[in-house]
């Protein structure tokens, strides 16, 4: 415990603690998105159910027999949830650090040479941390639903949720910030973790660019889609009363 407590507590600790963290956080952010591509799926003809239904009971069935029901997801949720903490406290403190090392008057080139991404990463990131409590509560416990919320019925939790405008820019704001946060966040992870040569930086530039991009159109694609029209009301059974 002392040697992760004497690793952590230095600077390099932080940072590599920060990248291992948002490195598991990126790849379920892209399961996440993949998942909820399919509400596009549409219904299975052989069951009736919408598709993104079945895949959220799968979700809660998987590794039942050794773990029971959601055993699973109650474990995948635990280690996000460690990694978000992780990732929070050592960005939080790496934020801190950095403002005592720079002596004044060194602010302005300082901020003249950051791009908006890396300027909004502390605010951003602590905005998604509120975003986050938030979505868990909107469409996962549907605390927070104010339109007919019915667990286990994704599909139709998600449609009622999205055809209120205001939560649709809600949303959209929120995954600019998402893109910002991950475009800048993968190409330090990759500083941090050392794969930081000539050679290969204009790939992993590229590659942060293109999943901060494809991360911000994948999520907005589907309140969009609702409030648009493009996808079409649950059936009668899974409509708001």
């Amino acid at each position: 415990m002392s040697v992760l407590r004497t690793f952590y507590i230095s600077t390099v600790g932080k940072k590599i603690t920060m990248a291992i963290s948002g490195l598991v956080l990126v790849l379920f952010v892209v399961g996440h998105m993949a998942g909820n591509l399919k509400i596009f799926a549409g219904i299975d003809s052989s069951t009736g159910d919408y598709k993104i239904d079945d895949y959220g009971r799968f979700l809660r069935s998987m590794g039942s027999e050794m773990l029971g029901h959601s055993g699973v997801l109650w474990i995948v949720r635990v280690v996000l949830l460690g990694c978000l903490v992780a990732h929070a406290v050592s960005g939080i403190q790496l934020a801190r650090l950095n403002r005592r090392a720079k002596p004044e008057g060194y602010k302005v080139s300082v901020f003249r040479s950051a791009n908006a991404a890396s300027r909004t990463m502390l605010y951003g990131g602590l905005f998604l941390l509120v975003f986050i409590v938030f979505h868990i509560l909107h469409l996962t416990t549907g605390t927070v639903h104010t339109r007919g919320f019915v667990e286990g019925e994704v599909y139709a939790n998600v449609y009622n949720a999205f055809t209120a405008p205001t939560l649709v820019a809600f949303y959209v704001v929120a995954m600019g910030l998402l893109a910002a946060h991950l475009y800048h966040g993968t190409w330090s992870m990759f500083q941090t973790l050392g794969v930081d040569t000539p050679q290969w930086n204009k790939g992993i530039r590229a590659t942060a660019k293109v999943i901060s991009i494809a991360m911000f159109v994948g999520f907005c694609s589907v309140p969009l889609a609702i409030v648009t029209g493009v996808l079409t009301p649950p059936s009668v059974s899974q409509t708001v009363k």
